[in-house]
């Protein structure tokens, strides 16, 4: 981590309290801001992309079965033999010979019909490379989820703070009244003590709130990048929001990305069946070969290399290897099968999960409503708790209680929000549509294929290629599907837009 990083973080750390608010920029932070922000910098969605064109290369490599290769090999050598004495001549004589060569060799070799292997794993690196980018997608909206999370994290607890305060300040100026009266023998030293028992728990849940809000904002930090500021009113998610549960559930079916990612991932499985199989079938390849050998190195003359030029065409069929081919044939069938039966139970897991969230924005949503009433009663009843003490009609007691109901009512209204915000990016979440292109539509997009389209035609393709894939595909016996790029749903206008700013109170007459 860096150093300008973690001084961030400890920025985020040591600022709650009133030196949050203190230092608030002029413009407030939207929630677009925060998004697009992490959508460019967030380390975990950056690595994942890098992670999905690491995985586009699977698809180049291939099909590198299907391009010819190329090799060059030289070596130089030099001999030296020596006759031992007890084989010398019968006229005495020793002999030591010398002798030194070198080779050149130029291969080429082109296979010309693999029996479906290479198309096999053509067809699974395809496979392979649509669930990646469904799992890119899936991070995505974790990423932006937890951005939305921490956000009205955020706003929640500098909200909790702000209640907080005003109830210190109420119950300090509680205390101080009730001290005023008991000088003047109005109430005893129990009212006092009590008015004072009061504004220390209300400084303890003062102080455990700044710690909660430092926490946020830390968490906040890590995802964004930067430490949060003034934040703006989070924006309505309701142009994202299906009418009913059954549209939500048929978004999802079609939309969700994990879904989706389990789906592509039994089409790359049976592109894999296919190709065990294929190891039953023949394999068609063309080589040649320019040599030039046993010319000395030393003293070089090229006259005394041999030359030598090399053609064949291999067929290779393969008959018996112990039962191995059709072990592993077993075990990509087996594979195939539980990939199959997996989607099943991530479709019946995304089903689960948006149920429990929908019926928890239900829940929440008529919380907010019960939450208003509640903070218009309490306060009501607090305003009068108040006035009635005055004329002796309540004690200090009562004035207490009022004030902790109208504490506990505002800060349950605040929640209220928060978790009805929540719930509803969890369901868009869900749904697949908690990303950028919906959120942000403004900003420029990462495009996952723009590399992959890159690579379609990269070094070492061959203008022979396509037709040698052709026939590895149709001249087989057991052909490997080629898994498609199904279209998700387009985006939805218009985008996060701020909030309609609050009418202007009326002129005074």
């Amino acid at each position: 981590m860096s150093k300008s990083f973690r001084g961030r973080l400890l920025a985020a750390i040591f600022s709650g309290g009133v030196a949050v608010v203190a230092a608030a920029p002029a413009c407030a932070e939207t929630l677009a801001d925060a998004i697009a922000l992490a959508y460019d910098s967030n380390p975990t969605l950056q690595a994942q992309r890098a992670t999905q064109r690491a995985l586009d290369e699977n698809y180049v490599q291939a099909r590198s079965g299907w391009r010819p290769t190329l090799t060059f090999q030289t070596q130089a050598a030099y001999q030296e033999i020596r006759t031992p004495r007890a084989a010398l001549t019968q006229f005495g004589q020793r002999t030591i010979g010398e002798a030194n060569f070198g080779v050149a060799v130029l291969s080429f070799s082109q296979p010309i019909w693999t029996g479906g292997r290479v198309a096999a794993a053509v067809s699974a690196a395809t496979g392979d490379i649509l669930q990646g980018r469904e799992n890119l997608r899936r991070v995505e909206g974790q990423v932006l989820g937890s951005v939305i999370q921490a956000y009205v994290d955020v706003r929640r607890d500098q909200q909790a703070l702000d209640v907080h305060q005003q109830d210190r300040e109420v119950l300090r100026k509680q205390l101080e009244e009730s001290q005023a009266r008991f000088d003047v023998g109005e109430i005893t030293r129990t009212d006092v003590a009590l008015s004072q028992a009061r504004l220390a728990a209300s400084q303890a849940q003062l102080q455990s709130a700044q710690a909660q809000l430092a926490v946020s904002r830390a968490t906040y930090a890590a995802l964004v990048g930067h430490n949060p500021g003034d934040l703006a009113p989070e924006p309505s998610l309701a142009y994202l929001m299906p009418g009913n549960v059954d549209d939500a559930f048929t978004i999802a079916e079609q939309n969700n990305p994990t879904l989706r990612a389990q789906q592509y991932a039994e089409a790359a499985s049976r592109a894999r069946v296919a190709g065990a199989r294929a190891e039953r079938m023949p394999s068609l390849s063309g080589s040649s070969s320019l040599s030039f050998n046993n010319g000395p190195v030393a003293p070089f003359n090229q006259g005394r290399y041999n030359t030598e030029v090399q053609a064949a065409v291999t067929l290779t069929v393969p008959l018996f290897n112990g039962g191995l081919t059709t072990s592993r044939i077993r075990q990509a069938i087996e594979r195939n099968n539980s990939d199959r039966i997996t989607i099943e139970t991530q479709r019946r897991s995304v089903l689960q999960t948006l149920t429990q969230s929908w019926n928890q924005l239900i829940a929440d949503r008529a919380n907010i409503a019960s939450t208003a009433e509640q903070v218009r009663a309490t306060l009501i009843a607090a305003e009068g708790t108040r006035q009635e003490q005055q004329v002796g009609l309540r004690t200090t007691l009562d004035v207490l209680n009022a004030e902790q109901e109208l504490r506990a009512a505002q800060l349950n209204q605040i929640s209220a929000s928060h978790d009805e915000y929540v719930a509803s990016a969890t369901v868009l979440l869900t749904m697949g549509r908690l990303e950028a292109r919906d959120l942000i539509p403004t900003q420029p997009q990462y495009d996952a294929k723009a590399n992959f389209r890159r690579l379609r035609l990269t070094w070492g393709w061959v203008p022979w290629e396509e037709p040698i894939s052709i026939i590895d595909r149709v001249v087989t016996a057991a052909p490997a599907p080629v898994p498609r790029d199904r279209p998700v749903e387009a985006p939805i206008a218009p985008g996060l837009q701020p909030p309609p700013a609050p009418p202007a109170p009326a002129p005074r007459p």
